[in-house]
């Protein structure tokens, strides 16, 4: 089975760069494997998606705001939720998708190829500044995210 993983975010925009945190710490964690392909979100999305090609299973990564729920709370959300027409926006920007956008995209470039295995990881932030430093709740999260996501590659191993 071949893994894409996915992480969102922008570097300089504080705990919106959590995404691309939690694939830092999985590139140092992951073997080189030919089974997992790694993917920075933060500027290339577009050619991104094109890569997503012979994957059978997704797991994303991103911030969420506005959740009323305290910094660095983890959410899980299920492939159905993801699942939907895609919608076009006109407004997109290559430095501007996000998760739901991409994924929506993917699914009108990938058609017969998208996969159904699809994992969402959010984790509600609240600072956007321009900064280069993720608050310690939010790093947490995403040290959270990573251990799930070895987990379930493990697993994926074992079967």
């Amino acid at each position: 089975m071949k893994t894409a993983i996915m992480g969102f975010g922008n570097p300089v925009r504080s705990d919106d760069a959590i995404g691309i945190y939690v694939i830092e710490q999985l590139r140092k964690n992951l073997e080189k494997l030919e089974d997992i392909s790694i993917f920075d979100m933060g500027t290339s999305a577009f050619e991104v998606l094109f890569g997503l090609k012979g994957h059978d299973k997704i797991i994303l990564v991103d911030a969420v705001l506005n959740t009323n729920e305290p910094v660095g709370t983890l959410f899980k959300v299920p492939a159905e939720e993801v699942l939907r027409a895609p919608q076009d926006d006109p407004m997109v920007f290559l430095h501007g998708m996000k998760w739901d956008q991409a994924l929506s995209y993917a699914k009108k470039i990938l058609q017969d190829e998208y996969p159904e295995d699809i994992q969402v990881y959010l984790i509600a932030i609240d600072n956007t500044k321009l900064e280069v430093d993720l608050s310690e709740a939010v790093r947490e999260a995403g040290d959270k995210v990573v251990t799930h996501i070895l987990e379930d590659l493990n697993q994926l191993k074992a079967s």
